[in-house]
C-alpha cells in the first residue's frame, strides 16, 4: 500500500502540473497575433464564411468559455481537432510519434553509452589528463545550442564532406513498407538489410546531435557520483582485500552511483522533447517536433495546445517512471519514503 500511496501522490502532482501547463499554454496561444477562424477558413474567405467557421470551432465564444471547454475536453482525453487538417490532433500525433520515438531512443542510447564510458574512463585516474579532457568536452557539449549544432553538423558532414544525409528518413526508393512508422524497425520487419542500413544513415546524424547535450549533462552527474562513491568508507576495506581500482570502480562505485544518475536520465529524456523540435525541423524529419513547429507557424491553435499537452504528459510520465525506478534500485529511498518500512 505504501507504493500505491506514493504513486498516488505523484499522480496528483502530475495532474496539477498538467493543469498549470494547460492554462499557461492556452492563454499564451491566444496572445499570438492572427485570427484562428480566418486561418481555418482560408485567405480568400468572406467575413460570413469566417464567422461560420468561428461559430463551428467555438472561437466566437468569450475567452473564459473557450478555456472551460478546452479543460473539459482534456479531462475526456480529447486534444481537439486541427484547424488545418480537420483531423483529431491525437490521430495526427499518433501518425508522427513513432519517428520521434525512434529518434529519441537512438539519442538516449548513444548519449548514455557516451556518458557512462567517459565517466568510467575519467574516474580511472581522477584529476588526470583523460579526466580533464572529458570534463572540458562535457562542458562544451552540454553548453552548445542544439539548433546551432544541428546546422553546423548538417553543413560540415552533409554539405561539405558529404558523409551523411542532411534531411529526410530514407533515400528515394529505399523505404520499407510502413508497419510501425519507424523506418529502421519497418526495415527489420520487412527483412530488408539495405533499407535498414539506409535508414540508419539518415538517423545517425540527428541522433548524435540530440545526444551531445544529453551525454554532457549525464556525464557530469555520473562522474560526481562516482567520485563520491570512491571517497566513501566502503572503498578502503575492499582495496585492502587486493581489489584493483578498476574492479572497485565497476563492481562497487558504479552500482552506488546509479540512483542520482537514473533521476537525471529521466529528466534529460523528458527534456529531450525540446531538442527534438529543433532537430526534426533542421533535418526535415517527420515527427512530433515538426508537427508542433508547423502548427505554431500556421497558428493552428488546437494543434498547438494538443501537442504541448501531449508533450507535457510524456515528460511527466517519464519523470514518474524515473521516481519509481529510484525506489526500486535504492532501498534507502524506500525506507525514507515509507517511514521506515522498506
Amino acid at each position: 500500500m505504501s507504493y500505491l500511496r506514493l504513486i498516488g501522490q505523484r499522480l496528483v502532482m502530475l495532474v496539477l502540473t498538467l493543469w498549470g501547463l494547460a492554462t499557461l499554454v492556452f492563454f499564451m496561444v491566444k496572445l499570438i497575433p492572427g485570427d484562428e477562424a480566418q486561418i481555418a477558413a482560408g485567405p480568400g474567405a468572406s467575413p460570413a464564411q469566417v464567422a461560420a467557421v468561428a461559430a463551428r470551432l467555438g472561437l466566437d465564444a468569450p475567452i473564459h468559455e473557450q478555456y472551460v471547454r478546452f479543460i473539459a475536453r482534456l479531462l475526456r482525453g480529447d486534444l481537439g481537432a486541427s484547424i488545418l487538417s480537420s483531423q483529431p490532433v491525437l490521430n495526427d500525433l499518433m501518425k508522427v510519434l513513432p519517428c520521434t520515438i525512434e529518434l529519441m531512443a537512438a539519442s538516449a542510447v548513444i548519449g548514455t553509452v557516451l556518458a557512462f564510458s567517459a565517466a568510467l574512463c575519467a574516474n580511472m585516474r581522477p584529476g588526470g589528463v583523460i579526466d580533464s579532457l572529458t570534463r572540458i568536452g562535457a562542458i562544451v557539449g552540454g553548453g552548445l545550442p542544439t539548433f546551432w549544432l544541428a546546422l553546423m553538423m548538417q553543413y560540415l558532414l552533409g554539405t561539405v564532406w558529404r558523409i551523411a544525409p542532411i534531411s529526410g528518413h530514407n533515400a528515394f526508393g529505399m523505404a520499407a513498407p510502413t508497419v510501425t512508422g519507424m523506418p529502421t524497425i519497418d526495415a527489420v520487419i520487412a527483412g530488408n538489410p539495405a533499407a535498414f542500413a539506409n535508414a540508419l544513415r539518415y538517423l545517425a546524424l540527428p541522433a548524435v546531435v540530440l545526444a551531445v547535450s544529453f551525454a554532457g549533462q549525464a556525464f557530469r552527474v555520473l562522474r560526481a557520483s562516482l567520485l563520491a562513491a570512491l571517497a566513501s568508507e566502503m572503498v578502503p576495506p575492499v582495496r585492502a582485500k587486493g581489489a584493483s581500482h578498476a574492479r572497485i570502480l565497476v563492481r562497487h562505485a558504479l552500482p552506488n552511483s546509479l540512483v542520482p544518475t537514473i533521476n537525471v536520465l529521466g529528466t534529460l529524456i523528458g527534456g529531450m522533447m525540446g531538442g527534438v523540435i529543433l532537430v526534426e525541423t533542421v533535418f526535415a524529419r517527420r515527427g512530433v517536433g515538426t508537427y508542433l513547429a508547423n502548427a505554431v507557424a500556421q497558428k493552428d491553435t488546437f494543434a498547438v495546445l494538443g501537442t504541448v499537452m501531449f508533450i507535457g504528459a510524456f515528460v511527466c510520465l517519464v519523470n514518474l517512471i524515473a521516481d519509481i525506478a529510484e525506489l526500486v534500485v535504492d532501498p534507502r529511498l524506500r525506507t525514507t519514503a515509507f517511514g521506515g518500512h522498506a
